[in-house]
C-alpha cells in the first residue's frame, strides 16, 4: 500500500509522530511518503499517489488542523482511506468518526495502524469501514524513526543560545504520564500508565539526528523522570557517546523536588534546561487541577536547579474557570521576582484552559454546571470566568502578544506591556523595580514558542 502520513503541528519540531509510524510501516514493506505542513506546502501530486492516509495528532492545535485537512481531501478524493493517530485522535468524535476518518487510533498507535494498512492492501472490507477509536496501551516493540522521509533540521527550531543557534533533534524515551493532572490529555487515554521506548532504539535514533547535525536534544516526554532509571541510562549513554551534546527535559516540579542529587550529573551531561508546567500561583487553582506541587515549592524547584547551572522554562495556565484578576497579577509577580522574564513564552501569558472530550475535569460537578455548549472547531467545551474582567483580559493579552511576537519585539518589552495591562486590570500600583538583565539576555531556549 502507499502510505501517506501528515503532521500539521509538532511543536516546531522534526515530527517523530511521523518519523516512527513510518518506519514501522516500511518495515511492513508500505511505500511511504511524510508530508509535514508546518513548513511544506501542500502536495497534491503526492496526494494523488496514495492510497491511504494518516493524519498525526499528538495535541490540540495539530487535531484541529487535521480536521481541516481532512476535509479538504474527503472533498478532493472522497474514496481514499483516512486515519487519525495519536494522543488527541479520540477527541472530538463527532468531528472525526463517520464523517472525517475511517479509523481514529490512540495510545500506543503504531500496531493498530500497520493493521489497518494491512488489512485495506488485503482488501478486507473491515478496514475501510468506520469504527469506533482504538485506544491499545499495549507494549511495542520500536524500530528507529524514519527521518529520511522528514525535511531537514535546519528547517526546524533550533536551539538559541551565546549568542548561536545550534540545530536541534527531538525524541521521546517514554510515552504517558504516571501523574493525573486534571486538566492534562495524557491521563484521559494512558490513565496513569507509561510505556518505554527502547534504550538502544533512542540512542540509535540520537545518533542519527548527530549525523544530520543536530548539537541539542529535546527530550519531549510527558515527564522524563517517570521512569527516572531507564531516563538517567540514556542521559548517561548520549553523553558517553557525544559529549558535546547538550539537552532539555520535561518533568514535574515534585520530580524536581524528589531527585535532588541527580541535577548536578545531569547539568554535566549537557542538561541546559527544564521545561516544567508550573501553571499559576494560586494554591487552590493547582490542588483543583491535581498538580502535585505548591507555589512555594515551584520556586524551590528553580533554586534548586539553578544551584546547578540548569534553568527552568515555565509553562503556565493563567486562565480557568477559577481565575481571579489577582491571580493573573501573581503570575506576573511570580516571574519578575524568579528573574524568569526571558525563561517564559509571552504567549504563556495568555493560555487558557481546554477542555476536550473526556477531559478529567469534567467530572468535577461544579464546573459542569458552569460549561457553555461544545465548540465543535475548537474542539473544546466552552467556559466563562465569574468575572467577565477575566475573560476580556486574556482576550487584551492575547491580542497585545500576538503584535509583539509580529513585530519581533524584545522579550522584556513584551513582558513589561503584559505586567501593565494586567496590574491595570488588577488594580495594583505599577512595579516600579527594574526587570533583572540577567532574566533576558543569554538564557538558553528554543527559537519557536511552546504551545499545546
Amino acid at each position: 500500500m502507499r502510505v501517506l502520513l501528515i503532521s500539521t503541528y509538532e511543536l516546531g519540531h522534526q515530527p517523530l509522530h511521523v518519523a516512527s509510524p513510518a518506519a514501522a510501516l516500511r518495515s511492513a514493506a508500505h511505500e511511504v511518503r511524510c508530508l509535514d505542513l508546518s513548513i511544506e506546502p501542500w502536495d497534491p501530486d503526492v496526494l494523488n499517489w496514495s492510497e491511504a492516509v494518516a493524519f498525526s495528532v499528538p495535541m490540540h492545535t495539530a487535531m484541529r488542523l487535521a480536521v481541516r485537512g481532512a476535509k479538504a481531501i474527503r472533498g478532493a478524493r472522497p474514496e481514499l482511506p483516512i486515519c487519525l493517530y495519536g494522543l488527541y485522535a479520540p477527541i472530538g468524535r463527532d468531528l472525526s468518526v463517520g464523517s472525517l476518518a475511517d479509523r481514529v487510533i490512540g495510545g500506543e498507535y503504531e500496531p493498530d495502524l500497520v493493521a489497518w494498512v494491512d488489512g485495506l492492501g488485503h482488501g478486507d472490507p473491515r478496514a475501510a469501514t468506520v469504527e469506533a477509536p482504538v485506544v491499545r496501551l499495549d507494549r511495542v516493540a520500536f524500530v528507529p524513526p524514519a527521518r529520511d522521509l522528514l525535511p531537514p533540521l535546519e528547517e526546524y527550531a533550533h536551539l538559541a543560545i551565546d549568542g548561536e543557534e545550534r540545530l536541534v533533534g527531538y525524541v521521546e524515551a517514554s510515552h504517558g504520564c504516571v501523574h493525573k493532572c486534571r486538566h492534562c490529555p495524557v491521563p484521559v487515554i494512558y490513565d496513569g500508565r507509561i510505556r518505554i521506548v527502547q534504550e538502544d532504539v533512542v540512542l540509535a535514533d540520537i545518533g542519527r539526528l548527530v549525523e544530520s547535525g543536530a548539537r541539542h536534544i529535546t527530550f519531549g516526554d510527558p515527564d522524563f523522570f517517570n521512569g527516572v532509571r531507564h531516563s538517567l541510562r540514556i542521559a548517561r549513554a548520549m553523553h558517553e557517546r557525544f559529549p558535546d551534546l547538550t539537552f532539555d527535559c520535561t518533568t514535574k516540579v515534585e520530580h524536581i523536588l524528589e531527585y535532588p542529587d541527580i541535577w548536578g550529573e545531569l547539568a554535566a551531561a549537557g542538561c541546559l534546561f527544564v521545561v516544567s508546567a508550573l501553571e499559576g500561583a494560586n494554591d487552590e487553582i493547582l490542588e483543583r487541577l491535581d498538580k502535585g506541587h505548591t507555589t512555594e515549592q515551584a520556586a524551590a524547584a528553580i533554586l534548586l536547579l539553578r544551584s546547578h547551572g540548569i534553568e527552568i522554562r515555565p509553562s503556565f495556565l493563567p486562565f480557568t474557570p477559577w481565575t481571579a484578576l489577582d491571580d493573573v497579577a501573581d503570575i506576573v509577580d511570580f516571574v519578575a521576582e524568579h528573574d524568569l522574564v526571558g525563561n517564559v513564552d509571552p504567549v504563556q501569558f495568555t493560555i487558557r484552559l481546554l477542555l476536550p472530550e473526556g477531559s478529567l475535569l469534567l467530572q468535577d460537578a461544579e464546573l459542569r454546571a458552569r460549561l457553555g455548549p461544545y465548540d465543535r472547531e475548537r474542539l473544546t467545551y466552552t467556559w466563562a470566568a465569574s468575572d467577565a474582567q477575566v475573560d476580556e483580559l486574556q482576550e487584551r493579552l492575547a491580542s497585545l502578544t500576538s503584535d509583539s511576537v509580529a513585530s519581533d519585539e524584545p522579550i522584556a518589552a513584551t513582558f513589561a506591556k503584559i505586567r501593565d495591562e494586567v496590574y491595570e486590570a488588577a488594580d495594583r500600583p505599577r512595579a516600579p523595580e527594574p526587570l533583572l538583565a540577567g532574566s533576558v539576555e543569554g538564557r538558553p531556549r528554543l527559537t519557536e514558542p511552546w504551545f499545546c
